[in-house]
């Protein structure tokens, strides 16, 4: 039984790394990997400011490995990846947009006084 597992495990991965191995999957696992940092950056900084802090910097790499992921998705006629992708990347747009908002307005007061 361990060796059938054995055996269909690594033909499983063979599949998905050797078989169906060109340009889009690198790009896929590049997508994942620039989305993955923005983690990394996250806790870098709250290491940093010793509270948990969200640089704008993590709303970017969300964006890029976002849209990254949604091209990826799109092309490979995933679904789920689509149907995830679309909406957070909508949501972290929307987040960048409310920041530099509040960024406006606080340099408008910061100008009046």
């Amino acid at each position: 039984m361990l060796m059938q597992l054995s055996e269909d495990l690594g033909g499983y991965a063979y599949d998905i790394f050797v078989t169906k191995f060109d340009g889009w999957l690198v790009f896929g696992i590049l997508a994942q990997v620039v989305f993955g940092a923005r983690f990394i950056l996250q806790w870098l900084a709250s290491e940093k400011a010793g509270r948990s802090v969200m640089p704008l910097s993590f709303w970017f790499l969300s964006i890029a490995g976002g849209l990254m992921t949604l091209v990826y998705g799109l092309v490979r006629r995933e679904p789920v990846i689509i149907f995830g992708q679309a909406l957070s990347t909508g949501i972290y747009l929307r987040n960048v947009a409310l920041i530099l908002n509040e960024k406006r307005r606080k340099s408008g007061a910061d100008a009046v006084s």
